[in-house]
């Protein structure tokens, strides 16, 4: 599949008048990264995504739009290239964006902490941008998941399975639409977000740090940016949100949104087949998922 995307990816941009030698692949995972040598020119072509975000419409284009209001108003961010138009390209039933190549610094140690410290100052210039985004995105392909998943033993066990399903039957009015959220959690600050683990897509270039990957950008509460982190970057985002005079996160809230990670990642167990290196991570957050109260206290 990744031979497919690249040859997509190489293909689609020729057709745009860009020039493709040596496409090199950079990252694989839910989506096929090429850097489309020697254009200055990256391309994400979505492969791996549970069926409810591949069929999502309008999603990449959302993300093309988010992320060039954010270059207009200054924010560090990957941009999309200039090179090509600003819109997702079709090549061989695949879909996907070009980025400007950027050069990541090799030697340069992931600080997490420091990079959950930032997210504040990006939910800060976030809150005010004016287009139109849908709620809570990446929990769609949950219910539907759910709905369809079979036990994996060793990794997604039945007891695990009919959890999950109790579990989504009172989380879904809550979760699936602004006015049930808001009914149950009215403080909350509710806001465009990144959407998908800010603090894990803040990419150490040689020129900067620079913000990547709005896949998932949407609207929803602060504290799912803050999904799946722990205590301890939490902390740190809370440290840097009173540092700037802005919202801190609901330790309420937080728990509901560490749950409906935990969902998203478990319904991803199909895929491990296709793409093995997800098995570790399914495992890890179902660890820790069982640690948690049903439904995180709400039922």
């Amino acid at each position: 599949m990744t031979e497919t995307a690249v040859q997509a990816a190489a293909t689609a941009a020729r057709s745009l008048g860009l020039t493709v030698a040596d496409p090199t692949v950079l990252y694989e995972a839910f989506s096929t990264v090429v850097h489309l040598q020697p254009s200055p020119v990256v391309a994400r072509v979505p492969m791996n995504l549970p069926g409810d975000l591949q069929q999502e419409p309008g999603r990449q284009q959302r993300e093309l739009d988010v992320v060039t209001w954010l270059v207009d108003q200054g924010v560090p961010v990957v941009p999309p290239s200039p090179l090509v138009p600003l819109k997702p390209a079709e090549q061989d039933g695949l879909t996907m964006t070009f980025w400007t190549y950027v050069e990541v610094d090799k030697a340069a140690e992931p600080d997490y902490i420091a990079a959950t410290a930032r997210v504040p100052e990006l939910h800060a210039r976030l809150a005010s941008y004016p287009g139109e985004l849908s709620w809570m995105s990446p929990l769609r392909l949950i219910g539907s998941g759910l709905a369809t998943a079979e036990a994996v033993p060793g990794l997604f066990e039945q007891d695990d399975l009919d959890r999950a399903r109790a579990e989504w039957k009172v989380l879904e009015p809550i979760l699936t639409s602004r006015s049930g959220f808001e009914a149950v959690f009215p403080s909350a600050t509710v806001q465009p977000l990144h959407g998908d683990a800010p603090s894990w897509n803040l990419i150490t270039t040689v020129d900067g740090p620079l913000w990547a990957d709005f896949e998932d950008v949407s609207v929803g509460p602060l504290e799912w940016d803050l999904a799946g982190f722990g205590p301890d970057l939490c902390h740190a985002y809370d440290e840097g949100a009173r540092a700037r005079g802005l919202p801190t996160l609901d330790s309420r809230v937080q728990q509901v949104m560490d749950l409906a990670r935990a969902l998203q990642v478990l319904v991803c167990t199909p895929l491990v087949p296709q793409f093995p290196g997800l098995a570790d991570g399914i495992r890890m957050f179902a660890a820790q998922w069982r640690e948690m109260p049903f439904a995180a206290g709400l039922s």
